[in-house]
């Protein structure tokens, strides 16, 4: 087990990073279509509201005179409830883009994200809290979804509408104009200073909620340690504490956010009070039509609104950039253990392999001056060498920290060495694939691990294409038929979350037969019975005499009694080899291993005589 500790990467920019956005982009997929369309759409709303004020001035100042003429009340009329109802229609199909590009991108990124969480290797998640990756996959991308699909839209809207308020108002009366745009590099610069104290306390929110949602996920997990320990005070007060911590950073955050906008809205108020001002002086003075005073001021306010929205999306995407910047680390996230390009090519990937170019397994092994640390300086393994034949059984003895799941991790290259090779039938495993040792891989873990749904499901996962007798025998091999048929519905009994109807013994047998129907040729028994009582103990060893037979297997043990008949036991100490042999050779030699199998046997003895 590595004693990594997990930091969590830190970001210092101060501002927008348009290059992170631009990768945020680039994951949008088949979304992308659904964006231009939006932005295309945005674009013609905005051209929409600005023909209608114009329209008011033609009203005011044309026709309040009452010098027309009929057909051209109705054709503005026609005019007029032309640009409603196509103004209606933009804005549903606004809203129907917007909710396609939201769900859709959620569904594309999530599914981007699971898929690298399954690519990482095994020392990802020795050294990540779980909370910190579920985050990810929740409230960060469904915060990213929410302002790709709303948010920047209505930065296009905004300034697609400024850019068009602009031309007319200068073309109009460009002093009226200046009043109106004066004020944009006043709102630069106070938006500026916000967004840089928004970002940095909604970074430290979001690093916070992923504390607590790792917080959640423990406290369900280790619910009934917590009860047996009598900890449930302790762990609410750690928890209140983290909340507290959040609920402080939220509303510092929270507060830079509410200032914002008053303050903006007090800068456009001004600048409005003096359009009317200067504008109402020079109707008064007759330089300027009435209806024209009104069409500026209602191209201030439609000047302003977006120019309002867009401080309001900047400071959201300040907010945001922290679940982007958090979801690209996940993203970029480097996988420690992958195969060359040129045995990809050969042999395909994990999720789309060559298994017909797949070579059989004979089980020959070899480590070859292996060494190993999961801390640099921090050596596990030390000059290891180790030589296995074909369909030998070898156990690994010692004490906890020793290396024996170092040695059996190395194996299944969840890890690889740090220097020195491990041969399979006389080939450095690491011109195969990953996806051929893996299917060829039998393990079985000390704590089973059951996945919702039914008995036959779970025992299927083994082999994907095995059939219901298979797997029925797959189980009677280990005695898990007796009690499978005592369940409600057998085989198609449902097990619950994480196996939580059966017994932790029930679940090792199903965890075994698992291993049992993907026929493998390498076996792993990682302390497979330290954790079931002495019944189910007598069940797994006598599948594990028919099972193993002619097949290489290591065996991490913890009780001996299940080890005797294996053909090499290893003693380890401190990554190093101190004593091997068979079960006999080594009680005739007294050291080690005799000194610990005789304490084990008396330890037995002792609890059948009290028992």
């Amino acid at each position: 087990m590595s004693n990594i500790q997990f930091e969590e990467k830190t970001y210092n920019t101060d501002s927008l990073d348009i290059g992170l956005w631009k990768k945020i982009l680039s994951l949008l997929g088949r979304s992308k279509k659904h964006l231009i369309i939006l932005g295309i759409l945005m674009v013609f709303m905005a051209m929409l509201d600005v023909v209608r004020p114009y329209l008011d001035k033609i009203a005011i100042d044309y026709f309040a005179k009452g010098d027309f003429k009929t057909e051209e009340i109705i054709l503005y009329a026609i005019t007029y409830l032309a640009v409603v109802i196509l103004n209606g229609i933009m804005v549903y199909s606004f809203t129907r883009q917007s909710a396609h590009i939201e769900s859709g991108f959620m569904q594309d990124l999530r599914d981007k994200l699971f898929n690298k969480v399954q690519m990482l290797s095994y020392s990802y998640f020795d050294k990540t809290p779980t909370g910190w990756i579920m985050s990810r996959l929740t409230s960060d991308v469904g915060r990213l979804a929410e302002i790709l699909a709303w948010s920047l839209t209505d930065l296009v809207w905004g300034f697609a509408i400024m850019i068009a308020a602009s031309v007319i108002m200068i073309k109009s009366n460009w002093q009226l104009a200046l009043i109106v745009l004066a004020v944009v590099p006043f709102l630069a610069a106070i938006s500026m200073w916000f967004q840089i104290r928004i970002l940095k306390n909604y970074r430290k929110v979001r690093a916070i909620n992923s504390k607590i949602t790792n917080s959640f996920n423990e406290g369900i997990n280790g619910a009934k340690t917590t009860k047996t320990l009598v900890l449930e005070q302790q762990n609410l007060n750690e928890f209140k504490t983290l909340t507290n911590s959040y609920r402080l950073s939220a509303n510092k955050a929270a507060y830079f956010s509410s200032a914002f906008m008053p303050i903006v809205l007090s800068i456009t108020a001004i600048s409005t009070g003096f359009l009317l001002w200067y504008g109402g002086h020079q109707v008064l003075m007759q330089q300027m039509q009435f209806g024209t005073l009104m069409m500026f001021t209602e191209y201030a306010t439609q000047f302003f609104d977006p120019l309002k929205q867009i401080a309001n999306v900047l400071a959201e995407l300040q907010m945001a950039q922290a679940s982007a910047e958090r979801v690209l680390s996940l993203l970029d996230e480097d996988v420690d253990i992958k195969d060359s390009q040129e045995v990809i090519e050969k042999y395909g990937t994990v999720f789309e392999g060559k298994s017909q170019n797949y070579p059989d397994i004979k089980g020959d092994v070899e480590f070859k001056n292996v060494n190993f640390s999961y801390i640099e300086n921090e050596p596990i393994l030390v000059d290891f060498n180790l030589k296995v034949k074909a369909g030998q059984s070898v156990a690994l003895v010692g004490e906890t920290g020793s290396g024996k799941s170092t040695i059996i991790n190395l194996l299944s290259r969840f890890y690889q060495p740090t220097s020195g090779q491990i041969l399979i039938d006389g080939v450095d495993y690491r011109e195969r694939s990953i996806g051929w040792l893996h299917s060829n891989l039998g393990y079985v873990l000390q704590t089973p691990t059951l996945f919702t749904g039914t008995v036959k499901d779970n025992v299927r996962y083994g082999n994907l294409n095995a059939t219901d007798q298979q797997i029925i025998e797959a189980c009677k091999m280990v005695d898990a038929d007796s009690f499978i048929n005592k369940l409600d519905k057998g085989y198609d009994s449902d097990v619950g979350e994480g196996g939580g109807k059966l017994s932790t013994g029930e679940k090792q047998l199903l965890s075994f037969a698992r291993a049992i129907v993907s026929n493998p040729a390498l076996f792993i028994l990682d302390e497979a019975t330290s954790s079931v009582d002495t019944e189910t103990e007598k069940k797994i060893q006598n599948a594990i005499n028919v099972v193993l037979k002619n097949r290489t297997s290591f065996i991490v043990a913890h009780r001996l009694s299940t080890i005797i008949n294996s053909d090499i036991i290893l003693v380890i100490d401190k990554g190093r080899i101190v004593e091997s042999g068979k079960h006999d050779d080594l009680m005739k030699k007294k050291g080690y291993y005799y000194r610990l199998y005789i304490n084990q046997f008396n330890q037995e003895v002792q609890k059948q005589l009290l028992g």
